[in-house]
């Protein structure tokens, strides 16, 4: 589905840079300075409209959320969401997370979320699925030790490869639950596809991984 331009995202961004932030690669290594506050950080990859993150963050207000979108006409959707619920612990980045280490210090991040990520079914883009070999090492360079990382999915294809590619990098399976709204967990934040995809009967797919 083709995304309707939004010609005033550029200008709705710079009025609200206390939730955007314009340069996030200044921050490398000091996000507690910008909390003010040495909290656990947890990133969203993939931030969409911003329901997980704007929910997750008033579930855990002694925790930091930084959510990446690389799409500026869909972040401005997370942009209000998290404006109306007035959370001063949450950032917005409007980036394309090539490698996260240009974006965080080694061990900065505690977890990871990996929500309803494009599953690219076609073998020739194994290489762009974000539980390829070359984000995992990504994401152990900038998880602290134990850090952890949560999967959801609606894609039965993409988390039985992503369950391997964990396995094969020596990551522990905490969790594996292949219908989890089954589980009842008081503590899930549904995202915008997790609700739609559940109300069309979809198994949701997740998994928490520790690294070493």
């Amino acid at each position: 589905m083709r995304l309707r331009n939004k010609p005033w995202a550029d200008d709705y961004m710079n009025e609200n840079s206390h939730i955007v932030i314009a340069d996030p690669f200044s921050k490398k290594g000091k996000w507690a300075t910008e909390f003010e506050n040495d909290h656990p950080i947890h990133i969203e990859i993939g931030t969409g409209k911003g329901q997980f993150i704007t929910g997750m963050s008033k579930k855990n207000p002694n925790t930091n959320f930084i959510g990446i979108e690389r799409v500026k006409s869909v972040i401005v959707g997370a942009v209000k969401k998290v404006k109306e619920a007035e959370v001063a612990n949450t950032r917005l980045l409007n980036e394309d997370a090539d490698d996260l280490r240009e974006l965080f210090e080694e061990s900065e991040v505690e977890q990871i979320y990996l929500n309803f990520s494009d599953p690219w079914p076609k073998a020739r883009h194994e290489k762009r699925r974000l539980t390829f070999k070359t984000f995992l090492e990504q994401y152990q360079s900038i998880l602290k030790p134990d850090g952890t990382i949560v999967m959801k999915t609606d894609n039965r294809q993409l988390f039985e490869y992503s369950l391997v590619s964990f396995s094969q990098a020596g990551w522990t399976l905490e969790e594996v639950s292949l219908n989890l709204h089954d589980l009842e967990d008081p503590t899930n934040v549904m995202t915008e596809y997790e609700g739609k995809f559940s109300e069309q009967g979809h198994p949701i797919y997740r998994c928490v991984v520790r690294v070493p």
